[in-house]
C-alpha cells in the first residue's frame, strides 16, 4: 500500500471513530468543563502530548487550565475538573492521581478505551472513545495502525471537538482566541 492509500485508511477509522463517540458524554465533558473552577488533564506518553494542546486551547479561550507535572501546576480543588486521557484506564501513575483526585472531591473525567477500567471506575463519568489498546489485549476493534495511534488521534480530535463546543458556548471565536496566544515567540 502507498502511503497515500495508508492516510486514507486511518481517515477512514478515524470517521468511524467519531460515529460511535457517545453524544452525552462528549457534552458532559463540555458542561463540567465550564461549571469548573480549574481544569487539569493529564495522560501517559502520546496521551500526555494530546492532553498538553487541548490544555494550551482551553487557555486560549480564558479558561483555567494545567497540564498536571508542570512546575506552574497550582494545587487541585473541590470545585476543579480533572481530565485523564488514558486508553486502557490502567496506567499506574494515572490510577494514583485519579484516587488522590478522589479524596480531594474534585470531578474526574476518564477518557478511555475501557470505561469499566481502575481509572474508569474511580471518574465520576467517562468519555468513551473507540479503538484499541497498544497491546490489543482487550479489545476486539480493528485497525491497521500501531499500538495506540487511534486512541491517540481520536483522543486529540475529541479534545478539538470539545474546544468547538465550549467556544460555541461561550460566544468564541478565533479571532477573541488569538489574543491569549503566545506573543513572545
Amino acid at each position: 500500500m502507498r502511503t497515500v492509500e495508508f492516510l486514507q485508511q486511518i481517515i477512514q477509522e478515524l470517521q468511524h471513530s467519531a460515529d460511535v463517540i457517545p453524544d452525552e458524554e462528549a457534552e458532559r465533558a463540555a458542561e463540567e468543563i465550564l461549571a469548573a473552577g480549574k481544569v487539569f488533564v493529564t495522560g501517559a506518553g502520546r496521551s500526555g502530548f494530546m492532553a498538553k494542546s487541548f490544555a494550551m486551547r482551553l487557555m486560549h479561550m480564558g479558561i483555567d487550565a494545567y497540564v498536571l507535572g508542570e512546575t506552574v501546576t497550582p494545587n487541585f480543588e473541590a470545585d476543579d475538573i480533572l481530565i485523564i486521557g488514558s486508553g486502557s484506564g490502567e496506567t499506574k501513575g494515572l490510577v494514583s492521581v485519579a484516587e488522590k483526585a478522589r479524596s480531594i472531591d474534585g470531578v474526574i473525567a476518564a477518557v478511555t478505551l475501557v470505561p469499566e477500567s481502575t481509572i474508569g471506575k474511580i471518574a465520576d463519568f467517562t468519555v468513551t472513545l473507540p479503538g484499541a489498546t497498544k497491546d490489543r489485549s482487550d479489545s476486539n476493534y480493528s485497525t491497521i495502525q500501531p499500538m495506540g495511534s487511534l486512541f491517540e488521534q481520536t483522543l486529540l480530535l475529541f479534545y478539538d471537538a470539545i474546544i468547538l463546543r465550549v467556544m460555541e458556548k461561550k460566544g468564541l471565536d478565533t479571532d477573541k482566541m488569538y489574543g491569549k496566544h503566545a506573543n513572545l515567540e
